[in-house]
């Protein structure tokens, strides 16, 4: 008995060693498995903040914003950038400056040739990152960046035009107006003329050709009975997705009518306070701002197809959201638009939050339900109809919907 005694004893002892020493094995795992998890993206930020550092962390290179895996000269990266320079402002923070800085320096060669880009596509979406260099060149006074520019401002004095003055949006789609194209080419154009032509009767002719843009939108893409505005118009009629009697697309499509607002509200920065225009863009303005104001959605979002609602295959989406929440917010900061409006805004933008936003456990920043991309003809042809707009790819963090996020967190100051 005392031998079983003796055997048992060593044993029990090294049982409860052994459980003991699993015991703090785990407890060490637990403290490394947590101290794995690297706080990228410091949560006491504002979502400006945030979400730039979110998109960064995702894009190291600038040139490749937009999911690329080669450097372009293209309009998404101009708009993240163009984010980024207002979130820099505000800040004051290198890393930002470095990060807008890279994409020109990547990709503007010492003649000022522009890497990626030709002028003869005539393709409006190419003149957005031209903002870029507006914002560089007078902080680095690098001369390619001046030459750049004047490339892109000869692309517009050389654009094709409808009969009566509206820009085509590509060479490739003649006789079209998109909305889109109203974001693309005149913030730039209207801020470089006010800058860098030293021309008085040059200067002005740019500044009545850029409202001469959004007449002509006004006339020819808004439906009157809702207010909206159809994504495209072609004037000759010919194209399968036009209607063959208005020559407009079939649809109102969210972030299509987003590129229209933002236009709006970012070319007041630039067209002086005695020009015209302005009433006429401020009242443009101010008749969009309640026709999206009746299409918004109870849970503060808005329709891919935005007159739609709840129609089977339509969803709430980011990108379009964001640009409307960015152009209401800034349309009341800039006393463009009645306060009202900024309750729609912030509507929008707990909507963004406590919907299409979310944290990883890093700290990296997601918008969630982006549509991807979405035009009119082409090939694969896109025809403008119901089904083609709520069937386009769905993705996370576009940069179509991370830019005028930014914006709009900076707008409302949240």
């Amino acid at each position: 008995m005392k031998n079983s005694i003796k055997q048992i004893v060593p044993f029990a002892i090294a049982l409860v060693l052994l459980t003991t020493a699993c015991k703090n094995a785990k407890e060490n795992e637990k403290v490394v498995d947590t101290k794995t998890i690297e706080n990228i993206v410091p949560e006491n930020l504002k979502w400006s903040e945030r979400m730039m550092l979110s998109e960064i962390e995702r894009f190291p290179e600038a040139t490749k914003l937009d999911f690329s895996d080669k450097p372009r000269w293209t309009y998404t990266p101009g708009l993240v950038l163009s984010a980024c320079a207002r979130v820099y402002e505000q800040t004051n923070n290198q890393k930002y400056y470095d990060y807008i800085y890279d994409y020109a320096n990547t990709l503007i060669d010492s003649t000022g040739t522009i890497d990626t880009y030709k002028l003869s596509n005539q393709n409006l979406d190419m003149i957005k990152s031209g903002d870029v260099l507006l914002f560089l060149y007078p902080k680095t006074k690098e001369d390619r960046f001046l030459k750049a520019m004047e490339t892109l401002n000869a692309q517009l004095e050389s654009q094709p035009k409808t009969s009566d003055g509206g820009y085509w949006h590509k060479k490739i789609y003649p006789n079209q107006m998109w909305l889109d194209g109203l974001y693309m080419a005149e913030p730039f154009h209207t801020h470089y003329a006010r800058d860098y032509v030293n021309d008085p009767v040059k200067t002005e002719k740019i500044y009545n050709d850029v409202v001469l843009q959004f007449d002509l939108i006004q006339k020819h893409s808004k439906d009157e009975k809702t207010g909206l505005l159809y994504h495209g118009w072609d004037e000759s009629k010919e194209q399968k997705w036009a209607n063959k009697e208005t020559g407009n697309s079939q649809h109102f499509w969210s972030r299509g009518m987003g590129w229209y607002g933002m236009a709006m509200v970012d070319v007041l920065d630039f067209l002086p306070e005695n020009h015209p225009g302005r009433e006429k863009i401020i009242k443009y303005l101010n008749q969009y701002a309640e026709a999206i104001t009746n299409v918004q959605d109870e849970s503060g979002l808005w329709w891919q197809v935005l007159d739609q609602g709840n129609r089977e295959g339509n969803y709430l989406e980011a990108t379009g959201t964001s640009m409307f929440t960015y152009t209401f917010a800034k349309g009341v900061r800039k006393g463009y638009l009645p306060e009202k409006f900024l309750e729609v805004a912030n509507k929008a933008y707990t909507g963004l939050i406590d919907n299409l936003i979310s944290v990883e456990e890093n700290g990296i920043v997601n918008l969630n339900k982006c549509c991807a991309v979405a035009g009119l003809g082409g090939n694969p042809y896109r025809d403008g109809s119901y089904e083609y707009y709520t069937n386009e790819p769905i993705r996370s963090n576009d940069p179509k919907g991370t830019g005028p996020f930014i914006m709009a967190s900076l707008e409302l100051n949240k």
